[in-house]
């Protein structure tokens, strides 16, 4: 989305210990295969996302990955903010970071989750034993695009990108 891109900064919540090593281990590696500067950041708390953002102006990155979590998803609007203040297109895991005002999101849908959640509960309501029943994985992803946020950062989205999203918001 940003091609001329030589920095991405990665926000993650070092609370969740597993995820954020995770998404700074991926985001390093991708980094390297594709020539990147990656910068990682942590912020648990409302104040840390603020520091979090002054950090990212000292090194300038030209988009911002925001890494899957609970308390990003809550501060999303904060996160929205401070992004476009600061010049930064973002993507996240759920289509909420979109519709709040970030460029993109890619994830699983959690309308599928839930979905699913309701065949595992009426399948345990009829009987089965959630021992015995299978691990499921997401089968739906969403790709969502923030067309105006694009516009406003003068991105240029490819048509066929568009094509494929789930959703566009303009």
């Amino acid at each position: 989305m940003v091609p001329n891109s030589t920095a991405i900064g990665v926000l993650v919540n070092p609370i969740s210990p597993n995820l954020a090593q995770s998404t700074a281990r991926d985001a390093q590696q991708a980094g390297r295969l594709l020539g990147k500067q990656i910068h990682i950041l942590n912020a648990s708390t409302e104040g840390q996302i603020g520091t979090a953002f002054a950090a990212l102006a000292s090194v300038r990155p030209d988009a911002l990955l925001i890494g899957g979590d609970a308390f990003f998803t809550s501060r999303r609007a904060q996160l929205a903010t401070l992004a476009t203040r600061h010049g930064l297109p973002t993507i996240n895991n759920v289509r909420e970071f979109a519709t709040a005002g970030g460029l993109m999101s890619y994830g699983a849908s959690l309308v599928d989750a839930y979905r699913q959640t309701g065949i595992y509960t009426g399948k345990i309501l009829k009987g089965a034993k959630p021992a015995e029943l299978p691990v499921m994985q997401p089968s739906k992803f969403e790709l969502v695009i923030n067309l105006t946020i694009a516009k406003a950062f003068g991105l240029q989205i490819p048509a066929k990108l568009l094509a494929l999203a789930d959703e566009v918001i303009e």
